[in-house]
């Protein structure tokens, strides 16, 4: 066989050797090429946070909506004594003080002595009185005499006109003393005593016209004193006064009998509340302002006049979008929220605050009205997100 011929019968098997070869290069290439591809890693929204079951059974849930909300105007105020509990106390009759039987800050009786003082003026009124009785006596026999000798033709009964004209002026005087004696201080009591006795007392007696607390004394012994002299005040501290100045501009709260709070500093900020009773008339050209007065209970006695104190009046309500102050978290600054996105998931959402309202905060951006976030335990779902993110 010639050589021709045989490279002839061998080519078809190396062809297919080659192609084979070729073959099987590129398919552990195509394999090199697979193992080489980068795995794609699974993105985990770090805001989102999964709870177990456990920490599910501590939390509670709220659903967001509105609620009846009243702003607050703030105005400073000072406490004062309840005019209409308060008593202005001096002498009835112009005396020398004998004694002092009240101090400041004494708690007194109605019709309880506060002081004695001799009088002079009073030793006279009550010789006028004595004298205009003994003076009735002495016309009551003559209008007697006189009747009885008018009936025995002695006298005419024109005498007996005036015998009995007589009785009527000294009936007169002796009524007109006996008001001077009222208005000096006597009672009736030591006004009947004195026409029994003809004794004359020379001393008067000061005393409470109300119960309560004496706020002032300016008397003190051997002092000359007229009845237009203020010796004592009492007042009756059970209830007060709160008045304030209210810019006219916001004159529009002022609703009587509506409830008020009354916040006192010297007191640990501790909050009353108290009633609108009065609102002023006119308007303070000076300030601007409108006064106002509310009535506070102080049955303890632990509010003390003239103290400073700041009158918070509650406006009308308007619906506000607002949450429970625990479902608020702060982190950096920030507030934030954890809305509910499936049962047991939620996510950490920034939201905008308003006013605090009754336990309440207002929402101005971050959640809309029926979405559902964390209330009680948001501080614990916080923290899981936290730990999630250290894993």
């Amino acid at each position: 066989m010639s050589a021709i011929s045989m490279f002839s019968n061998a080519l078809p098997s190396k062809n297919l050797f080659l192609a084979l070869f070729i073959a099987s290069t590129l398919l552990v290439g195509c394999n090199a090429k697979k193992e080489e591809a980068p795995v794609v890693a699974e993105v985990i929204d770090p805001n989102i946070v999964e709870i177990s079951g456990q920490l599910a059974s501590q939390i509670k849930l709220h659903t967001v909506g509105n609620i009846e909300m009243r702003g607050t105007l703030r105005v400073p105020g000072t406490v004062q004594v309840d005019e209409q509990r308060m008593a202005r106390i001096g002498a009835s009759v112009t005396g020398r003080i004998k004694d002092i039987e009240a101090t400041l800050g004494q708690n007194v009786k109605n019709g309880q002595v506060l002081a004695t003082l001799n009088s002079t003026e009073l030793a006279q009124n009550q010789l006028v009185y004595i004298k205009a009785a003994q003076q009735i006596g002495l016309q009551s026999k003559a209008v007697e005499r006189a009747q009885l000798l008018q009936e025995a033709d002695v006298i005419g009964a024109a005498e007996l006109q005036r015998r009995e004209a007589e009785l009527s002026a000294a009936q007169a005087e002796l009524n007109a003393a006996r008001d001077q004696l009222q208005v000096l201080g006597m009672s009736e009591s030591a006004i009947d005593k004195l026409t029994q006795t003809g004794q004359i007392r020379s001393y008067s007696n000061v005393v409470s016209r109300i119960s309560g607390t004496v706020i002032s004394r300016k008397v003190n012994l051997g002092q000359v004193v007229q009845p237009a002299e203020e010796l004592f005040i009492i007042a009756d501290l059970s209830r007060v006064w709160v008045v304030a100045e209210v810019p006219e501009q916001q004159v529009e709260l002022i609703k009587i009998d509506e409830e008020v709070v009354i916040e006192i500093p010297a007191l640990g900020n501790k909050q009353y509340k108290a009633k609108l009773i009065y609102e002023g008339d006119v308007v303070n050209p000076e300030t601007r302002t409108v006064t106002v007065r509310s009535d506070l209970a102080n049955e303890d006695r632990e509010i003390k006049p003239d103290m400073l104190v700041s009158m918070l009046i509650q406006s009308q309500p308007e619906p506000k979008l607002a949450l429970p102050l625990q479902s608020i978290v702060r982190e950096n600054d920030t507030t934030y929220v954890y809305v509910q996105l499936a049962p047991n998931k939620f996510r950490l959402r920034e939201v905008e605050l308003g006013p605090e309202y009754e336990g309440m905060v207002t929402i101005l951006n971050g959640v809309s009205k029926e979405e559902i976030v964390v209330a009680d335990g948001a501080f614990h779902v916080n923290n899981e997100r936290k730990r999630k993110e250290l894993e």
